[in-house]
């Protein structure tokens, strides 16, 4: 196995490859829309990683078509379990007409021996040093079927993402990475097993390099799963931030805001937004998910020291969790009302191959649905322990709908006045996206009690 090398950029005199980056979609018959929230960051990086002599494309399906004739030497495509299917289709359609085809991301990671049946080469795990390997094997026609690390690969001499490349209808279009990794291992998660439970951070002098790349970017995301998990690195970047004068926002937790000193230095750093997992009102479930460095009893005081600084808060729920019943969900959106949450997104729980969740939901044979078109977090595919599927799934759209109706919506925008004009359109977005409620697989129709029915009934 070739050594990550961040200097290796592949032979200068090696043949001109056309290489397609793909992003799929979730099914062959979508309708485009307008805008999407913001890019995945993995194309845009591939591409910076690609030798120089290579032509790159990259394509958002959620955007914009595939031409399945094109003349292509490699499509490389990124997959989410979400979107396996549409994946799988298109790698199909693109080897049918003679074309190599790698896949990457975190469900060919957890799935290797499923992917590779449509597709040339696997990616398992992060591509740094292996998309350069693949490319260099693909060149000298010796590709192997799969391509894995030996162990993490270091962040420091990453070049700077080709955002050029990408479709400018995003509202966020200029995102970064400064860490990946993530310790905690919650047991609905699939970062800590794709990307490691040690984090890892790039240089801040790289970060801030790239971010100059785009000095007429307004807003940046960092597309960390914890900016903050770090405090040490956390007070440099945001540093070297300041002089920059920009807006950015990122993911983290509530205990930034037990940090007086990092909590104003975010802000004064450009913070205005920060997507916080606090995944549920309900404490058990928090210890069960091992979460339990979430503490409820103090999320609105903590949210209300954001709001102090004028940073939005974007709260994450998960409901489905076996201390869940149909109540969880009035109880959310009373917490939501009661703390001046800014956003939410809202999940269903959903057991992604290669998590503890995955495991245990197999194990008690409770999953109904294997269809992985469904595990977009909005569908319910296994059997919650005090709901039916249906009142899981109805109550995931009720607080949806609540949540993001026009007056509450209103409401919130008065509050965030100073960031309307980034916040109105994103609230705006999800409003359309909850006018359109999430039924419930074909597959529930047959099973359709509770867990607990379940196991009292011979019928089932």
């Amino acid at each position: 196995m070739v050594k990550y090398n961040p200097s290796f950029r592949g032979r200068k005199d090696g043949n001109f490859l056309n290489i397609l980056l793909v992003a799929p979609g979730t099914d062959n018959l979508q309708r485009k829309v307008r805008v999407v929230p913001f890019p995945q960051a993995s194309l845009p990086l591939l591409a910076a990683l690609t030798p120089s002599h290579h032509e790159v494309k990259i394509i958002d399906e959620r955007l914009e078509n595939i031409d399945f004739d094109g003349k292509w030497d490699l499509v490389g495509i990124t997959v989410m379990t979400a979107t396996a299917y549409r994946a799988y289709y298109i790698a199909d359609e693109f080897r049918k007409r003679g074309t190599k085809v790698a896949l990457g991301g975190i469900h060919p990671t957890a799935l290797p021996d499923e992917a590779i049946q449509h597709a040339d080469s696997v990616v398992i795990g992060e591509a740094e040093g292996l998309w350069e390997e693949l490319l260099g094997d693909l060149e000298e026609g010796k590709l192997k079927k799969f391509y894995r690390h030996d162990c993490p690969p270091p962040l420091a001499g990453l070049p700077c993402s080709r955002l050029d490349l990408l479709d400018k209808r995003y509202l966020l279009r200029h995102v970064f990475q400064t860490t990946r990794g993530c310790p905690h291992n919650c047991g609905f998660c699939s970062v800590s097993t794709f990307m490691g439970r040690r984090y890892r951070h790039r240089p801040v002098e790289e970060v801030i390099e790239e971010i100059g790349h785009y000095p007429n970017a307004r807003i940046l995301g960092f597309l960390d799963d914890n900016i903050v998990g770090n405090p040490h690195y956390s007070r440099e970047l945001f540093q070297a931030l300041i002089p920059l004068r920009k807006k950015w926002a990122s993911q983290g937790t509530l205990k930034l805001a037990e940090n007086e000193e990092l909590l104003k230095l975010a802000a004064k750093s450009g913070c205005i937004a920060l997507f916080v997992g606090l995944e549920s009102v309900n404490e058990d479930n928090l210890k069960k998910m091992h979460k339990n460095f979430n503490q409820v009893d103090k999320y609105k005081k903590l949210i209300d020291r954001f709001h102090e600084y004028g940073i939005m808060v974007i709260g994450s729920f998960v409901f489905g969790f076996d201390e869940d019943d149909y109540s969880i969900f009035d109880r959310t959106l009373n917490f939501l009302e009661s703390a001046n949450l800014d956003f939410a997104q809202f999940s269903i729980l959903t057991p992604l191959p290669g998590t503890e969740v995955f495991k245990q939901l197999t194990e008690e044979e409770r999953i109904f649905s294997y269809d992985w078109r469904k595990y977009d977090f909005a569908h319910v595919v296994y059997h919650p322990l005090r709901m039916t599927p249906q009142e899981l799934q109805d109550g995931y759209n009720y607080i949806s709908r609540q949540f993001y109706s026009l007056p509450r919506i209103g409401k919130r925008t008065i509050r965030n006045w100073r960031y309307a004009h980034y916040f109105l359109p994103a609230s705006i977005y999800y409003h359309w996206v909850c006018r359109h409620p999430k039924s419930l697989p074909e597959e529930a129709a047959s099973a359709p009690l509770s867990l607990k029915d379940k196991k009292q009934s011979p019928v089932v």
